[in-house]
């Protein structure tokens, strides 16, 4: 199988760590080139970077020089994890330079011709390439995952949208450390305490969920009415959101009926083995205390949402609670099942050479 040349933008960080971290072996892409902020450019990978994952930093990439986050770079394609102050301009020079640009940055996420895919749920919204490209050279593209809690939320929601069509859906979050990056929150503010606050989550989530769940339509999104209210909250737990939901129905359904749809939940993905993609996208705890970050975060090697304390709710008609890995399924592992998703249909034949 071929493979392709990635470049890694924000080479550095949590993210972008991951994203080495899971490439590694990966039968379809290899990393080619580590791009960074000034700090760390001209130094070799190893030197630049502090690894904070479990297990070591693969040694290929450890004797890599960091480059700066620009075109020219030796590789296919970018997978971006750059900070959103910076992204849009970074990111937008690479693909007019004719790089296809996966990217996990909130910087196009809601532009009109950008899709903003889970793979599961919006794969047809690739459809947007096609206006897309009017207005990039051959070759080059932007491909964005959403915000890790929109991702584990909207998967949630998708499958009992398609079945019995959803009305409103209330989501209280909490949120791990690693969502803010390294060092993130100061430690004297997050021991003994939760954060009721993060910036530009809450909205997020409730604008990118509608567009997700929308329908492409004439080379646009129409977003779904479904209504979605977020509250968001950071706790002290390392990996792993977790959102208490509570969804409303257009029509009378039962437990046992949602439990099924959940568990019965298979997508393009799976249909075409994408290497990255869950056998079981969503799984379903039975146990009274599950999910818990601690014990649930890594199904399906981090890509599995997991469902847990499903009931009847006394104000809206259903609640449960979804779990999923933030910085795999929410982040990296995200963005590569994209650019899997990308090649086996055929989109990433031009990619930058």
């Amino acid at each position: 199988m071929k493979k392709h040349r990635v470049g890694i933008l924000g080479a550095t960080g949590i993210v972008g760590q991951r994203f080495i971290q899971l490439l590694e072996d990966h039968p379809q892409f290899e990393v080619a080139a580590v791009a960074a902020s000034d700090r760390s450019q001209g130094k070799n990978y190893g030197d630049a970077c502090t690894w904070r994952l479990t297990g070591e930093m693969p040694e290929a990439v450890r004797r890599m020089k960091v480059q700066p986050p620009t075109p020219p770079l030796e590789c296919d394609l970018v997978f971006s994890s750059l900070p959103g102050d910076i992204a849009r301009e970074t990111e937008g020079s690479f693909a007019e330079a004719g790089y296809p640009v996966i990217s996990n940055s909130s910087a196009f996420r809601m532009d009109e011709d950008v899709p903003l895919l889970i793979p599961e749920v919006n794969h047809e919204h690739l459809g947007l390439l096609d206006r897309q490209r009017q207005r990039v050279p051959k070759g080059g593209l932007i491909v964005t995952n959403p915000n890790c809690s929109t991702i584990m939320i909207a998967l949630a929601l998708a499958p009992l949208d398609l079945a019995f069509g959803v009305d409103a859906a209330a989501a209280t979050t909490l949120q791990a450390l690693s969502g803010a990056g390294y060092p993130g929150v100061a430690s004297l503010d997050i021991l003994d305490n939760v954060l009721p606050y993060i910036s530009s989550e809450e909205e997020k989530i409730e604008t990118e969920t509608v567009r997700i769940l929308g329908r492409l339509k004439e080379n646009k999104i129409e977003h779904s009415p479904m209504r979605v209210s977020a509250q968001c909250h950071r706790v002290n737990v390392a990996d792993g959101h977790m959102a208490a939901v509570r969804v409303k129905f257009k029509k009378e359904v039962s437990v046992e009926s949602i439990r099924e749809v959940f568990e019965s939940y298979r997508s393009l993905p799976q249909e075409l083995g994408l290497h990255s993609a869950p056998q079981h996208p969503i799984v379903v705890r039975n146990e009274v205390d599950r999910p818990q970050p601690k014990f649930d975060r890594d199904a399906g090697n981090g890509m599995t949402v997991t469902i847990g304390r499903l009931f009847r709710d006394n104000v809206l008609d259903y609640r449960f609670v979804a779990l999923s890995h933030n910085t795999i399924r929410g982040a990296a592992g995200a963005a590569i099942l994209n650019a899997e998703l990308l090649i086996a249909t055929g989109r990433l034949t031009g990619a930058k050479s």
